[in-house]
């Protein structure tokens, strides 16, 4: 078996039952299963939904973003080993870790393959909500230039480049356009204020107003969570993306969970605590990725300016990495997600024929 072989990077040709399009997006795909299939996998499985609900297979890749590309390597290398599996497990374990603390759920009913969850539908709140700890990237670029105001809140005067704010910040922004919001732009990923989304919470897909008080607290509590154990392995939780949505109980009530995925390297960045304390910064997580494709080209303004995306694409698509660069990235994700969970990334020698193999043999998914 050759290292492409053990690289999932095309996750949208499986031949998964559905009478629907595959919705793939920049590092996983999804198969809504027919309502046939649903209904059997919940009766046979005893998923705690509702017996119309439903599902769909959601299958993660080994491909890498960043700056809104996907990036690839030398010698037709499309993804970085190991990625998806250690993604999917850190996921899983503070999915886990969440349920023991009596937060909320996510939308993971099973997990027949490290590549692959069985999830139920669920309708997303179009927020992303950004969790902040420490003043970095961009929130920094723009500091640095003298803003002060971000989402509504002040910063004070005083900060410091990676420096630990005084208290944990909320700055969310839309996920996809969303359109007659006073005041806010019609354009993905634009910040918005707590203010915009309490006069606007239909807007953004919540229920009801007091649920944006429960998700700011599922915010709070999830960070925590994943902070407090992080500091136990000598690592800072610096900041992370969550994304929330509803989906329905077995009562048929709507109940906010947690969808996506939480705390990862792709999602968040962690610091080596050690290394900071000796006034170093240490990425374990993409976030690193991203520092070596801005240190690399010789207009990193490319990567910065979302107004030169054609350009930024083109530098995505022209450029193979070195084999030696995604292998690194490999060890990072690898490395993290065996301190988080305390197991070994298993890896497989082909991801797609075991994921077909077993949805195949032991749901029935596949003719």
């Amino acid at each position: 078996m050759s290292l492409t072989d053990k690289i999932l990077a095309i996750n949208n040709d499986l031949p998964i039952r559905t009478d629907l399009p595959v919705h793939s997006g920049k590092v996983r795909s999804v198969y809504w299963l027919t309502a046939q299939d649903s209904q059997r996998l919940i009766k046979q499985k005893g998923y705690p939904v509702p017996s119309d609900t439903p599902l769909a297979i959601m299958v993660i890749s080994d491909r890498i973003s960043a700056f809104d590309c996907i990036w690839h390597g030398e010698g037709g290398l499309n993804g970085v080993l190991g990625k998806g599996a250690a993604l999917n497990a850190i996921s899983n374990h503070w999915f886990d870790l969440f349920k023991q603390h009596g937060l909320a759920d996510s939308h993971i009913l099973d997990i027949p393959h490290p590549f692959v969850w069985i999830v139920q539908k669920a309708k997303p709140v179009l927020i992303e909500a950004i969790c902040r700890h420490y003043i970095t990237g961009s929130m920094w670029r723009a500091y640095e230039k003298g803003e002060r105001e971000f989402c509504g809140i002040t910063l004070p005067e005083d900060l410091t480049r990676d420096g630990k704010l005084n208290e944990l910040l909320f700055t969310p922004s839309t996920k996809g356009v969303l359109r007659n919001i006073p005041g806010v732009a019609e354009a993905d990923d634009v910040n918005v204020t707590r203010q915009d989304i309490l006069q606007n919470f239909k807007a953004f897909n919540f229920e009801s107003e007091q649920d944006i008080a429960l998700y700011e607290k599922l915010l709070s509590e999830g960070f925590n969570v994943i902070s407090n154990a992080l500091a136990k392995l000598g690592q800072i939780f610096v900041d992370t993306k969550f994304e929330f949505g509803y989906v329905k109980d077995l009562q048929g009530n709507n109940k906010l969970i947690y969808m996506d995925e939480v705390g990862t390297p792709d999602s968040s960045r962690i610091w080596d605590t050690e290394q900071y304390n000796q006034g170093k910064i240490v990425e374990n997580s993409k976030e690193g990725f991203r520092q070596l494709l801005l240190s690399n080209f010789p207009d990193p303004d490319i990567l910065l300016n979302k107004n030169r995306m054609p350009e930024r694409e083109a530098l995505a698509r022209d450029n193979a990495l070195p084999v030696e660069v995604l292998m690194q990235v490999s060890k990072t994700y690898i490395d993290i997600a065996e301190k988080i969970t305390g197991k070994p990334i298993i890896l497989s020698a082909n991801p797609k024929a075991e994921i077909i193999q077993i949805l195949r043999d032991e749901y029935q998914l596949i003719d």
